[in-house]
């Protein structure tokens, strides 16, 4: 892997883990939403994929790989009432404040990526504003050459303007360049790109969901650096 020189994530499932940061969150979001009503709640985790008894995303969930307006629209359809705007507003002003649990510490891996000379992206189906708060609190936003979300201008997820853009940003080619992903959508367009792609298991499918859509799946990020450089 002597020929990589950048690496382009995924943020949630990813830099994050999913179930652990947005299990117990949503179940509040949608209380919140329905203002307290349970059967309402409950219809509409349904809707959304999620499990309000465990307090976790089934595999096919809308909110895992799809963009956080797409996700407003499934709300909306069962919670008449607000506005497209207003709605997508609030869920991402409240999603900017959820603590996010990185499955390990990020500052010294990435501190470690760009020590050996690799440009560093973010390409996330979340709005931009909130990805760049989470990784502010994470204290690690000032290590990525480029942090896009679906409202960047570059498009969403499984299309490839992500990762195009994140190309001409640093000036790499795609060939020389790794998406690493939780899911299918990540890796899907990862490759349509041209490059390379990791699967990591910090999202929620499995080893061999995530295993036809790339070229290793890894138990996290923190496997990167021993990956890329195995003697």
């Amino acid at each position: 892997m002597d020929h990589i020189r950048g690496l382009l994530f995924d943020k949630d499932g990813t830099l994050f883990d999913f179930q652990t940061t947005w299990g117990v969150w949503t179940a509040s979001l949608l209380l919140d939403l329905t203002g307290g009503d349970e059967t309402r709640a409950g219809r509409l985790a349904l809707t959304l994929g999620y499990d309000m008894r465990a307090q976790r995303f089934h595999k096919d969930s809308v909110i895992i790989s799809h963009t956080a307006d797409e996700v407003a629209r499934a709300i909306g359809n069962v919670v008449p009432g607000w506005d497209r705007a207003e709605l997508l507003a609030h869920v991402n002003q409240t999603a900017a404040q959820v603590p996010q649990v990185p499955p390990v510490p990020l500052v010294p891996l990435f501190e470690g990526l760009r020590g050996r000379g690799l440009r560093l992206g973010i390409a996330t189906n979340d709005a931009e504003a909130p990805a760049r708060a989470h990784l502010a609190r994470a204290g690690v936003i000032h290590l990525f050459d480029f942090i896009a979300g679906y409202d960047s201008g570059f498009g969403a997820k499984p299309e490839t303007g992500m990762q195009r853009a994140f190309c001409e940003a640093t000036g790499l080619a795609a060939q020389d360049v790794l998406m690493v992903g939780d899911s299918a959508h990540d890796l899907v367009s990862g490759r349509a790109a041209g490059m390379g792609t990791i699967g990591v298991l910090t999202g929620v499918l499995d080893r061999d969901e995530l295993a036809p859509y790339c070229d290793v799946v890894l138990d996290h990020i923190g496997e990167i650096p021993g990956w890329l450089w195995a003697d």
